[in-house]
């Protein structure tokens, strides 16, 4: 198709405001999937996404669609995720479109990952479709909500569209808007080809599968493809579009989405942001492709470290973290070793939903079993012989003897939230080390609070404890800042008066009192009990902070006892007694910590 009937265009909103929902209107009023084929969340394809109501992947679909001019349009359409933790895919999906739908919710209107994502759409210079969605709730407050994005954007009132993407009204408008409003791509047919890798999957058959965004030049099936970054060649085996099933295509020419199956069945050599090209081209004697600009290199928020439940399943791991990563760009792995855990790997993340969808898709795509160590962010460390390090891991926290500073990652936090639970917030802020900057208003009823805190005070639980004091109504987005110096200390635990690698922990001085006693008193209540007394404490250095006992089991020496003096009762309690102190006495057991038991420390009480 000719690159002027050409839209390519994304949809940004914070998470719950109807994107996806939107989508399956777009897909049934086109007419791209039937409608008995039709279900709720078609872009949605993971398992986990169903079940959670939540978008956690980018997801692109073509349609095409007849304009009020009788032309016949191909729009190709990019689901994003709205949560702060996938804010990479958002990312990505705006280096690939040149416009933007900005959706927002009628009944609560702009949140913080609102303006995050309209921010990232601004810099790369997208046209943006104001989009006014769920009109047809009775508590949608439409005039008030037109007057915040009328702020936000600096848009007139009449150019938001009212719609509602549960009954379809006001989708028609959305589309022909797209058509009118949205430039068309500004490729090259001519040139030789380039297209930018945005995603890519594994499939065990067809190996790599790259999805891309062509911005020059055509592609054929069966020709010889070379990525620029990773100088890997291989062969276009199919080429086509998503609808979104995959449907396949001779060609895919400059301005269109599709996917381009590789053949490679090395995973390492198609990485998101790379440049696919034609072998005929790069091996041109004039030949002068230039790869595109690709992405901004994407910074771990947090790192944990992944082991295999069984040792012996580590190559397994690992190729299944490669599958996981060709999926989900924003993770980042490299190996790791433990004496306690053996062989595993420190991975980089965005964020806890991030690590938690990760783990649980290495146990439902790859039926893998892992150990997840506490998370920890990266702190700067310089020792006294003046070499610095960037730590990931406790393990690798420098003793007090051989450290003259560390320094703790900061974030800039955005909190938008209800003029009444300002307190609450600010009181949440202040017990998590937070420095107060400014406070914003959109109207009476609604603030933004701007905050500096310390990035581990963040990922762990601020965003649920938001909820939790604003009744559901606050959101937040964080970008990191700078590194403080703090007084950071290793907070290990001890079971059975053995140190448990996993759960070792970076914290700040005053905090470590707090999150010992947390995670002490968590184990007492899920570590399973043994044949000997199990002591559990939390140290910093040769200093216990917290301790707590789990009793053993005990035999009831009584039960073949019918009665007699109480005297021969306590002989035999006493001889038991005896025999459990020699128990003790003979060395310290081994403790099995179970896999849930790790999940339950690593949420705080």
């Amino acid at each position: 198709m000719e690159q002027s009937r050409i839209r390519n265009f994304c949809i940004i909103a914070h998470i719950d405001h109807g994107k996806s929902t939107l989508a399956d209107r777009l897909l049934e009023i086109t007419g791209t999937v039937e409608a008995r084929k039709m279900k709720q969340q078609m872009l949605d394809t993971m398992e986990l996404e169903q079940e959670r109501g939540i978008t956690i992947k980018l997801q692109p679909a073509r349609m095409k669609y007849r304009g009020a001019d009788g032309e016949q349009y191909e729009l190709n359409l990019i689901d994003t995720p709205g949560h702060v933790d996938f804010n990479y895919e958002v990312s990505r999906s705006l280096a690939a479109v040149e416009g933007a739908l900005l959706l927002v919710d009628a009944t609560q209107g702009v949140q913080a990952q609102t303006i995050a994502n309209l921010y990232l759409a601004i810099e790369q210079g997208l046209t943006i479709v104001p989009v006014l969605n769920k009109i047809d709730l009775p508590n949608a407050e439409i005039e008030r909500r037109k007057e915040e994005l009328v702020r936000l954007i600096g848009c007139k009132p009449e150019e938001i569209i009212l719609a509602s993407a549960k009954t379809g009204v006001g989708v028609p408008e959305i589309l022909a808007r797209i058509i009118t409003d949205v430039p068309a791509p500004a490729g090259q047919a001519d040139k030789p080809f380039r297209a930018l890798v945005f995603d890519s999957k594994y499939d065990d058959y067809k190996g790599v599968v790259a999805y891309v965004r062509v911005f020059d030049g055509s592609l054929k099936k069966n020709q010889r493809l070379h990525l620029m970054a990773s100088a890997a060649d291989g062969q276009a085996l199919d080429l086509g579009y998503l609808t979104p099933a995959d449907v396949s295509t001779q060609d895919l020419s400059a301005g269109s989405i599709g996917f381009v199956v590789s053949g490679l069945k090395d995973i390492t050599s198609v990485r998101v942001g790379d440049t696919i090209t034609t072998s005929s081209d790069v091996l041109r004697p004039t030949s002068c492709v230039q790869p595109l600009p690709g992405y901004k290199k994407v910074v771990p928020m947090v790192y944990a470290g992944i082991y295999p439940k069984e040792g012996n399943e580590y190559n397994r791991l690992r190729d299944a973290i490669e599958k996981v990563r060709l999926n989900d760009a924003a993770l980042s792995c490299e190996p790791e070793q433990s004496t306690a855990l053996g062989f595993g790997f420190r991975c980089g993340l965005l964020g806890m939903l991030h690590l938690e969808i990760v783990q649980e898709r290495l146990r439902r795509e790859h039926d893998m079993e892992v150990i997840v160590t506490t998370p920890s962010v990266a702190y700067e460390v310089t020792l006294t012989n003046g070499e610095q390090k960037v730590i990931t891991s406790p393990l690798d926290f420098p003793e007090a003897s051989r450290l003259q500073e560390a320094r703790e990652p900061w974030v800039a936090v955005d909190i938008v939230c209800p003029t009444e639970s300002m307190g609450g917030v600010m009181q949440l802020s202040r017990e998590r080390r937070g420095e107060f900057k400014t406070t914003d208003y959109f109207d009476p009823t609604r603030a933004v609070l701007h905050y500096d805190l310390p990035l581990s005070s963040v990922i762990v639980d601020f965003y649920d404890k938001l909820k939790s004091v604003t009744s559901g109504y606050g959101s937040m987005n964080y970008v990191l800042i700078e590194s403080r110096v703090a007084p950071i200390v290793r907070l290990d635990i001890l079971v059975a008066d053995e140190k448990v690698p996993a759960l070792a922990q970076l914290v700040h001085e005053d905090e470590a009192y707090r999150r010992g006693r947390e995670i002490v008193d968590t184990l007492k209540e899920t570590l399973p009990r043994q044949q000997f007394v199990l002591k559990i404490q939390a140290a910093v250095g040769s200093k216990v902070l917290a301790a707590e006992r789990v009793s053993a089991y005990r035999k009831d020496v009584l039960a073949k006892m019918s009665g007699g003096d109480y005297t021969r009762k306590s002989k035999l309690l006493k001889k038991q007694k005896k025999g459990k102190a020699r128990m003790l006495a003979h060395g310290k057991g081994r403790v099995e910590i179970p896999a849930d038991t790790f999940i339950q420390v690593l949420r705080r009480s």
